[in-house]
């Protein structure tokens, strides 16, 4: 009886101390008291290892503030660099205001004026781009992905870095430890040979212990000479130019930039560089002055658990619920959270044209039936769905009416918004919203639409696993 009650005891303990841990986020709660309850000493050690994000919050963010508040660095950045209004007028969203309000209260992430944005679609012409910036350098190389393979395409970005570091570029690479869990150590060897500094964002150790359910700097970032910048949702391997047998055609979306928000590039990526190696890099040569003389708006947001508000998260939200006409959304994987959810529902209600491409193929099968398990909901009050069949599509673009649009590497789920290091550039030129909308209108070919009727026919196995996945959701 004591050792029942000693046990009682202790479930408690271990129930309450996720309550009070996780208190900002129920969803979250309930997914890892689902687990302690199934499992309940093995599903406690593994809350204390690898998801206390509560304490490691803080290390990550105490280590970026001491990099944000590098004098050098914002003296470059925003006196000489940059200025938040330059190339403004009244014109700018016009009658949203409150959206705009919002955009610019965004912290370090100012509203530029003086942009050239190319949309780039699918990862041959990106690379092909990429790879052409690459050859044209002349001072620096900041290179920052998720995911590196040595394959064929990584080896193809492996000799072109190789070959800029040997004629005097500086070249500095950052990738995940868990994304580029499987990079070799002869291809990092041979990058660090040619005079490459090279730095995981996590330790191999670390990213063990994290390697499912904590932090992941997801970030795909391109700067060279401080002048062109590329973003987007395409990593560096084979499979981004179909070579997955299973997955087949790769569907995807980056950007190019030229001028005033290469600087928030570069931004991120020496706060990144600072928190993996500790050097602070500051010289006005990372910021060189451009020639961009285009008017295109541009404001590239970052967020993950280092900053005191979810400001990707936040943005979609503004977005969504400025929406008038239009709310059109690619994204490979979707578990919104609730005020995801209600945005997207009130849009719908009110007679907004919400549509949402979702790849038919899935690289994941538990986040697939987790992201089904919304669909009924949306679908119930004229949320429209559509599978891609061509491939596997994992572009993350948000379309909004003619004044907003966003590319990125944040999919619209609860790890980019909370748990993920992500990075998004948000744009307002008409021509580029043109032209993101002839891509989704391009995809919308290769998608059959979901029906609510075909949808409620689902078996009840397939119902099941919906349930469970969307119950743990929170934490994929």
């Amino acid at each position: 009886m004591v050792w029942i009650t000693l046990l009682l005891l202790l479930f408690i303990f271990q129930a309450a101390t996720i309550l009070i841990c996780e208190y900002k986020r129920p969803a979250k709660s309930i997914a890892w008291l689902s687990i302690l309850f199934i499992f309940p000493i093995i599903g406690f050690f593994m809350y204390y290892f690898i998801a206390r994000d509560y304490a490691r919050r803080k290390k990550v963010h105490a280590n970026n503030s001491d990099n944000a508040n590098n004098s050098t660095l914002q003296s470059v950045l925003y006196n000489d660099s940059i200025d938040a209004k330059k190339g403004e007028d009244s014109s700018f969203l016009l009658g949203e205001e409150r959206l705009r309000d919002w955009l610019r209260q965004v912290p370090h992430s100012p509203i530029t004026g003086m942009n050239r944005v190319d949309v780039l679609t699918n990862a041959d012409v990106t690379y092909e781009a990429m790879l052409e910036a690459i050859g044209k350098a002349q001072d620096h190389i900041h290179f920052e992905f998720y995911t590196i393979r040595d394959d064929a395409i990584g080896r193809r970005f492996q000799d072109a870095l190789i070959a800029k570091a040997k004629a005097g570029v500086a070249v500095r690479v950052i990738y995940d430890g868990v994304g580029s869990h499987a990079l070799s150590k002869a291809y990092i060897t041979s990058l660090k040979r040619a005079g490459i500094a090279v730095e995981p964002f996590l330790k191999p150790l670390i990213a063990f212990f994290e390697k499912r359910l904590n932090y992941r700097n997801h970030r795909k970032i391109v700067v060279v000479d401080g002048l062109v910048g590329f973003v987007g949702g395409i990593n560096i391997g084979n499979e981004y130019v179909g070579g997955n047998p299973k997955l087949g055609f790769w569907r995807d979306t980056h950007v190019m930039l030229h001028g005033d928000a290469v600087y928030d590039l570069q931004r991120t990526f020496l706060k990144d560089w600072f928190f993996v190696s500790g050097e602070s890099l500051g010289e006005k040569r990372y910021y060189p002055a451009h020639s961009e003389q285009e008017p295109s708006f541009v404001q590239v947001i970052s967020s993950g658990p280092d900053a005191r508000w979810d400001a990707i998260q936040e943005m979609y939200f503004a977005g969504l619920i400025a929406a008038k006409k239009r709310i059109w959304i690619t994204t490979p994987y979707f578990i919104p959270d609730p005020s995801i959810t209600m945005a997207l529902k009130s849009a719908a209600i009110s007679g907004v044209d919400v549509r949402i491409i979702l790849p038919f193929k899935a690289d994941s099968a538990i986040v697939q039936y987790a992201s089904k398990s919304y669909l009924k909901e949306l679908l119930q009050v004229g949320v429209r769905f559509y599978l891609y069949r061509k491939g596997f599509i994992h572009a993350k673009v948000i379309i909004v009416d003619e004044i907003m649009s966003t590319v990125g590497t944040a999919n619209v789920d609860m790890r980019s918004f909370f748990s993920n290091f992500e990075l998004n550039a948000v744009m307002f030129d008409r021509h580029v919203i043109s032209r993101l909308e002839s891509d989704f209108l391009m995809d919308l070919e290769d998608c059959t639409e979901v029906t609510l009727t075909e949808f409620e026919l689902r078996s009840p196995g397939e119902k099941r696993k919906e349930r469970i996945a969307r119950l743990l959701s929170p934490l994929f």
